[in-house]
C-alpha cells in the first residue's frame, strides 16, 4: 500500500475518535465474501471501522448493472454516511469482497447520540465535510481527467488494489470497460 490513504476523507477526519469509538463501544463482527455490511433499500444497522478485509460501495443502474462507486480498506471506516444516523433507507449497498473483521456500532444509537453529545455532533458535521470533499472530487475528476489519469491517480494511491479488488471491480470504479482497463494495465 501507499504512503498516503486510498480514501482521502480520511485524511480529514478525527481518525482516532471513529476508531477508539468503534473499538470501545462497538461489537466486532464478521463478515463472509459476499455478504452485506449495509444493501440498498434497507436502513443501514452500523458504523464500522474495518480491522481486516476490504468491502466495496455499489449502486445499481435502472436495468440492475451493478456499478462499483467506492472501495474501502482495512484501517479505514465503513458506513452509509451520513444516512444511517437518520434512519434513512441506503441508495448503494456495500458488500465485502474479502472476508472481513469490523468493530461496528450502532448506527441508529450514534444518531440519537449525537443529539445531546454536541462533541460527537461537532465531529459528524467534520466527517461530513470530509467525505462531500472526496465525493466531490472524484465527480470532478471524472469529467476532467482522462482514464489514464485516473487509473495513474488510482494505482499511485493504492499501488496493490488488483490483489484485493477483481479487474471488473476496479474498471466499473474508474467507470470504464474491463477490456480499457486492460489496455491502460499495459500501457
Amino acid at each position: 500500500m501507499s504512503t498516503s490513504n486510498f480514501n482521502t476523507y480520511y485524511e480529514n477526519i478525527d481518525h482516532d475518535f471513529w476508531r477508539d469509538l468503534c473499538i470501545n463501544e462497538g461489537e466486532l463482527r464478521h463478515y463472509e465474501k459476499g455478504e452485506f455490511f449495509a444493501e440498498q433499500g434497507q436502513t443501514a444497522r452500523y458504523i464500522g471501522y474495518i480491522k481486516s478485509g476490504s468491502l466495496k460501495y455499489v449502486a445499481y443502474t435502472a436495468n440492475g448493472l451493478e456499478k462499483v462507486v467506492g472501495l474501502e480498506f482495512a484501517g479505514e471506516f465503513v458506513a452509509d454516511f451520513p444516512f444511517s444516523l437518520y434512519g434513512r433507507k441506503s441508495r448503494i449497498s456495500i458488500v465485502a469482497v474479502t472476508p472481513c473483521e469490523i468493530y461496528c456500532i450502532s448506527a441508529r444509537e450514534t444518531g440519537m447520540r449525537m443529539k445531546s453529545d454536541e462533541e460527537l455532533y461537532r465531529i459528524i458535521a467534520e466527517t461530513n465535510v470530509a467525505l462531500f470533499d472526496t465525493t466531490y472530487n472524484r465527480y470532478i475528476n471524472l469529467h476532467t481527467k482522462s482514464a489514464q489519469e485516473r487509473y495513474d491517480e488510482l494505482i499511485t494511491r493504492y499501488d496493490n488494489i488488483f490483489s484485493l479488488f477483481s479487474l471488473k471491480d476496479i474498471a466499473s470504479f474508474l467507470n470504464i470497460t474491463p477490456t480499457h482497463l486492460s489496455r491502460l494495465r499495459k500501457s
